[in-house]
Order: structure tokens, then sequence, then C-alpha cells
């Protein structure tokens, strides 16, 4: 399954946003208002849980400086990543892209499909908050 949100501009540089990014701790900034629960377990690994949802840990994956994050799920149950590709625009202004990427049966992936994309969609709108 692939959900891709749509891409997203940002004033900072690739630099910023990338630094922002591969510290974990600042994923709580860009979490949904329903968010359950948040909790940092170690430099490079977070849990969260949505209300109504189970309790996702993702972990740092791969960086690739100033142009890729990739978290991935700690758990082989349900495998995906989620990528955050970063474009620099300018000294002050970059563009990043989330992708989601996962491998579920059929009727996992229809549960499930909605609330990732509205996650998706709330993760990128709220990359405007990076730096404030």
């Amino acid at each position: 399954m692939h959900i891709e949100a749509s891409k997203k501009k940002v004033a900072k540089s690739d630099k910023e946003v990338f630094e922002f990014l591969t510290d974990i701790k600042n994923f709580e900034t860009l979490m949904p208002e329903n968010i359950d629960k948040f909790e940092v377990l170690d430099e490079n690994t977070f849990k969260f849980a949505l209300k109504g949802m189970p309790e996702i840990v993702l972990r740092l994956k791969e960086q690739n400086p100033h142009d890729k994050v990739v978290l991935g799920a700690a758990s082989d149950k349900l495998p995906f990543t989620l990528t955050a590709d970063i474009e620099s625009l300018g000294e002050n202004e970059s563009e990043v892209a989330l992708n989601f990427e996962g491998e579920f049966n059929a009727m996992m992936a229809m549960m499930i499909k909605a609330p990732i994309t509205n996650f998706m969609g709330t993760l990128s709108n709220n990359l405007d908050k990076i730096g404030q």
C-alpha cells in the first residue's frame, strides 16, 4: 500500500528540516491533536497512539543528510515505512514529500487506508511548526 501526502513547502532550509526530522522527539510537534500517547523510547525510537488506534512504534531506519529521512515500524507484524524526501528550494525554503509504504493484506489495507491518509495529511500540514 502506497500513500503520498501533498508536498509541503516549509520556510526552513533543507538542513534545518533534516535536523528537525532526525531528532525524533520533534515528531510530537507534528502529531495530530487526537494523540493519546507519545513516548520517546531511545534516541532513534518513539511510540505513539491515536484515539481508537493501536500503539505504533517507529524507529529511525535511514537518513541521507539533508534530503531523506526514513522511519520504519519497529515491529515486523505491520511492516511499513514513512519517508520524508526533502528538496531545497533556496537558502530558507524547502519542500517535503511524505510517503507511506506498507505491506498489508486486503482487509487490513481497507481498514487503515483512511486513518493513515488523514494522519499523513496532518503530519504534512504540521511541518509548518518546524522551528517555531
